[in-house]
């Protein structure tokens, strides 16, 4: 009997055995009856372990500095706001983010698919669908994280199976190369998972949903249409009228209705594909510390750095505002491009646009920040800047935000407001409009996308997109607007700008994708605060065209003693590399 190695992934993917070296260390000592060989021996089984994937990607969506409000905070729609410098951000460190952290759990979840995929015939089957269906789900957890993986570090190690014993050769695989591979799994796991699940297992839709971001990943474009097309008219529907635990609000609108977490998972809503399940009367173990949608993406508007125009703390952590707004740290400083330029579109800017997602009712706009101090001379006026004691301060305190978005109370009374337990979406429809709507854009077929682009956007009531309009950046816009702090955005425009240097599109090529990338001149160009250098507790906002992949952990490289794990061109260490392997054995 062997043992699977419970311990994080670095020590996992390399198998560092520091405490010993002896044939003795090598025998198992089980410290409970729930071995492997004792637990996967029937379906009951197998299903514990979807569980566990399932709570990974709860994980990646909640609790504080998750890997979600990372993928917002390189991007062009918001600013790590405490390490604005990326320069910063090595193979050994990454400050308070975890742009570092997700390459090790990304492993850990695909530790726990190969798990299944390589036991699930140690047993004799009875049911043959039984079977099919859950490996089908351990192949789209797997698929998932790979997918993130190549869309964020760009070549890393495949590891396809259950790892038993040191090893210490691990090598790079090329990205391409793994996307074949993750295409392939989910080409069979579309064919037997489920047309209907549970809320938070994986269905059909979610796997056609994944697969055609695969496919535009590996530029199979009409394989993406397809498969979105299979989306599109399956059990799903866009959600155009009011519906859920706020409908009878008639200040409230189907955007609002649509963004709160209790309605994520209702049966009232067909847009729903597929989407984590958090709930705070959830037992401890099943529930996480909570989206913190507010403490991640708002404004600390309620800090001592706020001052009145005396000099004086003009606003207070109680009181009016704080259990609407809650305790924001701008963990992710949402950019100008995002709160003004985004919505400018034909004649409309953001003050005066028809799109539902800008709405007034939808927003906290500057103007509506108020100074809460019942002490303040300035009680119940709008916070002014100008009154701050450093302007600087108002980078971190004073922002505009989507309150449709991150408004997530507390169930807990006692607890302070920085966005309670919830539901979130991975994947809805309005994004299976959108991914269409690339891939027509890829194959210049731009008066079909134009067309799903405008499915989109007429249920927010924005004004139509005409076919010479579309353009990638526009696509991008879109998924924007739609898809705020729900995407993966760092991932997905890293995605596009492979496509783009594969196509050799706008000047881009592989072969200096390092250098000049998609990415990094849309940031550059959108995110104003690296133009302008903008400094905050001693950061100066600084950005490279590297910066496009996140470096892999030196740990992982310099302990995998046996063969190379390459680093990223502009990162240290990158010097060593190899060529990536082509194929999976």
């Amino acid at each position: 009997m062997k043992r699977i190695l419970n311990i994080s992934f670095t020590l996992l993917l390399l198998f560092v055995v520091t405490i010993s070296c002896t044939e003795k260390w090598l025998e198992p000592q089980p410290l409970s009856f729930f071995t492997p060989e004792n637990v996967y021996t029937d379906k009951a089984g197998f299903e514990s372990l979807l569980i566990t994937m399932r709570k990974d990607l709860k994980n990646e969506n909640t609790g504080a500095i998750n890997f979600l409000i990372n993928e917002f905070a390189a991007s062009d729609l918001g600013a790590a706001s405490v390490q604005l410098d990326f320069y910063k951000l090595t193979p050994n460190t990454d400050r308070y983010y975890k742009f570092l952290a997700m390459f090790n759990s990304a492993y850990a979840s695909i530790k726990n698919a190969n798990v299944l995929v390589s036991r699930i015939d140690n047993i004799k089957w009875t049911n043959e669908a039984d079977r099919n269906a859950l490996l089908a789900e351990a192949y789209w957890h797997r698929a998932y994280w790979y997918y993130r993986l190549v869309n964020t570090y760009g070549d890393v190690p495949f590891i396809g199976e259950e790892l038993i014993g040191a090893k210490l050769d691990f090598k790079t695989h090329s990205r391409w190369t793994i996307l074949n591979k993750i295409q392939s799994d989910m080409e069979f796991a579309v064919q037997h998972l489920p047309a209907t699940a549970a809320p938070g297992a994986i269905t059909k839709g979610a796997g056609d949903h994944l697969l055609a971001k695969i496919y535009l990943s590996n530029m199979q474009f009409d394989k993406a249409i397809e498969a979105t097309t299979r989306v599109i008219n399956g059990p799903y529907a866009l959600m155009k009228n009011r519906f859920g635990v706020a409908a009878g609000d008639a200040k409230r609108n189907v955007i609002w209705d649509l963004h709160r977490p209790k309605n994520f998972n209702s049966t009232q809503n067909t847009e729903t594909i597929l989407a984590i399940v958090d709930r705070f009367e959830a037992p401890p173990g099943a529930k996480s510390a909570g989206l913190l949608t507010m403490r991640h993406y708002n404004s600390a508007w309620w800090n001592a750095v706020v001052r009145d125009s005396q000099g004086k703390a003009g606003t207070l952590a109680s009181g009016p505002m704080y259990d609407s707004l809650g305790r924001g740290n701008g963990n992710v400083r949402l950019t100008p491009f995002y709160q003004y330029d985004l919505w400018k579109f034909g004649n409309a800017n953001w003050k005066n646009t028809t799109d539902l997602r800008r709405a007034n009712i939808n927003w906290v706009d500057l103007d509506e920040l108020l100074y809460n101090n019942p002490a303040s001379v300035d009680f119940g006026k709008p916070i002014k800047p100008q009154n701050m004691a450093v302007l600087a301060d108002t980078f971190y305190s004073l922002y505009a935000m989507p309150h449709y978005i991150t408004f997530v109370p507390q169930d807990d009374p006692k607890a302070a407001p920085f966005g309670g337990n919830g539901d979130w979406y991975i994947f809805r429809l309005a994004e299976t409009y959108l991914l269409r709507a690339e891939a027509h854009y890829w194959k210049n077929n731009l008066a079909a996308s134009a067309a799903d682009l405008n499915v989109v956007r007429e249920r927010a009531k924005a004004l139509p997109v005409a076919a010479g309009q579309v353009t990638l950046d526009f696509i991008f816009d879109e998924r924007a607007r739609e898809l705020f702090a729900e995407e993966p955005r760092h991932s997905e425009l890293v995605r596009a700008s492979y496509i783009m240097a594969k196509l050799n599109k706008g000047g881009y090529d592989l072969a200096n994708f390092s250098s000049k990338n998609y990415f990094y001149d849309r940031v550059y160009s959108r995110n104003n605060f690296y133009e302008k250098k903008v400094s905050y507790i001693g950061n100066v906002a600084s950005i490279a065209p590297f910066h496009v992949l996140w470096p892999i952990p030196s740990i992982v490289i310099t302990a995998n003693t046996l063969a190379v794990i390459n680093q990223n061109v502009g990162y240290e260490g990158a010097e060593r590399n190899v060529a990536p392997l082509e194929t999976i054995e």
